[in-house]
């Protein structure tokens, strides 16, 4: 093998950077579902996380903190379901609470199971009372759970249950796991083989994406344009959303998995009880999608918060589209604001897709398909070994690297270490400069593309070997 400016001896070294070809995703076969409901700080969400074996939901020890309907997978006896957390139901409720209130009826409509969760520490109330009469003339399974059971002394209120007619009541403590494997067994016992409702057969699993963006940018009421139904609850109180909600959306021609995010506020370290979960849960809502669509309000200028969302985007490596909210709003003044605004706090992101978009009005929504896939071919894109150090030879001809402590370091070989992103390797004689490495990307992006996508370049120093040393 010869490397830019000779012959190189070691090949073996070089070995472990060989394309590596993956397995496309296969797709996962659909699943029955179990909405779990209640009134408001009944603990579902601790339920959920009892049942589902892992801390997702967000807890807090306030009523409320739960607001959309969000599906987490949970594996039983060696059977997959998926569980829906809800927000707390209220028959009478005003506002914000009624829009909660109807993703829980909404989730009821759409689950094959129901368990419904009552405090048993405060026994049935009429809101229990207006659900079970609900749920009797439904044809559903439904399963009723007397929470917060935590030792023997609530038996007889758990046995007052038996009044709502839905059945035997089941004593659980979400806490601390007290009765959790036998309604567990109940719980398979009553889920069918396979949902009542599919989307079909898809060929490949979905594309993920997050949904990002500072508080109350209008993350929700772009997944409700997008999806057809108000899957996310909106409201003028920013931080509305808590819990990451995923949501199976066809935009142009193509299933993708969209999750809606909690709005990034101010600092982790400055946050506590649910805002620092949800944050918790944002970050890892990123690192488990594959391409971020961060939202941007058009209508106002760029914040520290926009900033810091687009930082923990392109540290977490994934594909990226800018997309400027609420343009409905904007003016022939405030455009001109916007291109100054844009050179200046946009300098890390150059190559991300930018769209301008209302998600109130839809309009140029359809345009998102299209940048999310240019970004996304750009997070997956391979260039050949030969074809990278035969272009990256004729770069160095022209423009060789800066001269450092009297000596120009030579750069001997190059190649893509790997994928999602783009992630190349150079081998040097010598430390490169900055500047000279952000030269190298920014010629690599003219050359190959990559718009939409991060791209990462490091640098190995050949150490060169002592002199006399002996050859084994």
């Amino acid at each position: 093998m010869t490397d830019l400016d000779g012959t190189w001896e070691d090949e073996a070294d070089w070995s472990a950077f060989d394309d590596l070809s993956e397995d496309a995703e296969e797709a996962a076969p659909p699943q029955p579902v179990l909405a779990v409901v209640g009134r408001p700080n009944v603990g579902k969400s601790t339920l959920v996380n009892r049942i589902i074996g892992r801390r997702e939901a967000v807890v807090q020890d306030v009523p409320g903190v739960t607001r959309d309907r969000v599906a987490y997978d949970a594996l039983w006896n060696g059977r997959k379901f998926t569980v829906v957390d809800t927000g707390g139901w209220e028959p009478d409720a005003q506002g914000l609470q009624a829009a909660v209130a109807a993703q829980a009826e909404l989730a009821m409509a759409t689950a094959d199971v129901i368990l419904v969760v009552v405090d048993a520490t405060v026994g049935a109330t009429t809101t229990e009372e207006a659900v079970a009469k609900v749920l009797r003339r439904s044809k559903k399974p439904v399963i009723l759970c007397a929470s917060k059971v935590d030792d023997d002394r609530l038996t007889a209120d758990v046995a007052s249950l038996w009044s709502l007619g839905l059945g035997e009541p089941f004593p659980v403590s979400g806490l601390h796991g007290r009765g959790s494997g036998d309604l567990l067994d109940v719980i398979l016992a009553k889920l069918p083989e396979t949902p009542r409702d599919d989307f079909g057969a898809r060929g490949g699993g979905p594309r993920r994406v997050a949904l990002v963006g500072k508080p109350n940018v209008g993350k929700s009421s772009l997944l409700n344009r997008l999806t057809g139904e108000n899957r996310s609850v909106v409201d003028s109180v920013a931080g509305t959303t808590v819990d990451p909600v995923d949501s199976l959306v066809e935009l142009d021609g193509e299933i993708w998995r969209f999750v809606d995010t909690a709005g990034l506020r101010k600092r982790v370290k400055f946050e506590s009880g649910a805002e620092y979960y949800a944050s918790l849960r944002t970050k890892s809502a990123i690192e488990t999608a594959e391409v971020a669509i961060v939202l941007l309000d058009a209508h106002e200028p760029l914040s520290e918060q926009d900033l810091r969302v687009l930082t923990m985007v392109v540290e977490s490596g994934r594909a990226c589209v800018l997309a400027f909210n609420k343009w409905d709003l904007v003016d022939e003044d405030r455009r001109n604001e916007m291109i100054r605004e844009l050179e200046r706090g946009l300098v890390r992101v150059p190559w991300a897709d930018k769209v301008n978009i209302s998600a109130l009005t839809g309009r140029a929504v359809h345009k998102l398909a299209p940048a999310l896939r240019t970004a996304l071919n750009s997070w997956d894109t391979r260039v050949p070994t030969g074809r990278l150090n035969q272009w990256l030879s004729d770069l160095i001809a022209a423009t060789p690297p800066p001269v450092r402590g009297g000596k120009q370091p030579k750069v001997l070989f190059a190649t893509q270490a790997s994928t999602r992103p783009p992630t190349f390797v150079l081998f040097t004689t010598g430390f490169l400069e900055a500047s000279y490495r952000r030269f190298i990307e920014r010629k690599l992006r003219e050359e190959f593309g990559f718009e939409g996508s991060p791209v990462r370049i490091s640098v190995r120093v050949r150490e060169k070997k002592k002199a006399g040393a002996s050859k084994k």
